[in-house]
């Protein structure tokens, strides 16, 4: 049942007579229907998506909270089930999916990437684009207008940019830029839905709204990311996202710490510090969290006697099970076969 509307008009829309977006415009659902959900997120973002649950899934709990602040769109949101999703190009608007559990993987202007909650992805205005989304993820989902986001990057980089911008197809959450801007829009979402907080303070509101863009325009990567000389920014080092775009396009290869660095064209010493700086791990600590990820949505979705655990562990490429059970019960709680035997 949709329980939307907490402050202001139908969502999708600003207030009127506040077209800067000093109104949040507030929405709620929790529903098992499949064209509720979907006439919900088409509202709140594009009239053209198509989403559907996959063959023999389940079940759908879709669950969105959503606000609206001017240009910006913000809303958490899962699905309960295995999805596919699809969307034309998005016109008016870039888009971020930041997943806080679970994955994406993404197919967007011809690219497949994945997001996770170590990466986002993120969608420029044009080209196709096809989500399969897995069933325990729950993501922070923004939109940003078109014109909002590259009047920011001008002025960040005080010069005309061009359009659409040419951006990088995900950025880190682990660390850096991107973990702050993740922080500030789901305190953003939560302080907007409180009803003594910064809704009524509509000076407030605006700043919070022009940081939550600007500290997005921060964490993307984009070719002004890096000096006139190939040399790296604050933002995320050439080196360091060389390995990471390894490690996601196999995750379950067997890389060495001197592979890694190899990938990278540095050293060791030098790939370990870069990422402690600007992932905020070891690049084997993050690959072992990458591997645990995976597993843990594969066993989330996988039917009763369709796997076993010693037969995806070993495809994301553990080949301990002594040593990966145990990463794996600290990192989520409980073993292996019982997020299997849950599925059952």
């Amino acid at each position: 049942m949709d329980t939307a509307g907490a402050a202001g008009p139908e969502p999708g829309s600003v207030a009127p007579g506040n077209p800067d977006g000093d109104v949040a415009v507030c929405a709620t659902l929790r529903t098992t229907d499949v064209e509720e959900a979907s006439s919900f997120c088409r509202r709140l973002f594009y009239g053209p998506l198509e989403a559907k649950p996959t063959s023999g899934a389940g079940v759908l709990a879709f669950s969105g909270e959503a606000v609206q602040i001017g240009p910006i769109t913000i809303a958490e949101i899962s699905y309960g089930v295995e999805m596919q999703l699809a969307t034309g190009d998005l016109e008016t608007a870039y888009h971020v999916l930041a997943p806080l559990t679970g994955a994406v993987r993404v197919l967007h202007r011809g690219a497949a990437t994945r997001a996770d909650p170590s990466q986002a992805a993120v969608f420029r205005p044009v080209g196709d684009t096809s989500l399969r989304w897995s069933a325990d993820c729950r993501l922070i989902s923004v939109k940003v207008e078109r014109l909002a986001m590259e009047r920011e990057f001008d002025a960040t980089l005080d010069r005309k940019v061009g359009s659409p911008l040419p951006l990088g197809a995900t950025f880190g959450l682990a660390g850096g830029p991107g973990r702050s801007w993740l922080a500030l829009v789901r305190l953003l979402l939560g302080e907007t839905r409180q009803i003594d907080g910064l809704s009524l303070l509509p000076h407030l509101l605006r700043r919070w709204r022009e940081l939550a863009i600007s500290s997005l325009a921060q964490a993307v990567e984009h070719p002004s990311s890096y000096g006139s000389a190939g040399q790296p920014t604050a933002r995320r080092p050439r080196t360091v996202k060389r390995t990471l775009d390894a490690m996601h396009a196999e995750p379950g290869r067997l890389f060495t710490a001197a592979e890694l660095a190899g990938i990278a064209g540095v050293g060791i010493r030098v790939l370990q510090e870069s990422f402690r700086q600007h992932v905020g791990v070891p690049p084997l600590t993050y690959l072992r969290r990458l591997r645990l990820e995976g597993v843990h949505a594969e066993l989330s979705r996988a039917g009763p006697g369709q796997v076993s655990v010693s037969e995806v562990a070993t495809r994301w490429g553990f080949t301990h099970l002594g040593r990966f059970a145990g990463a794996y019960r600290v990192r989520y709680g409980v073993s292996p076969s019982q997020t299997l035997r849950d599925r059952a």
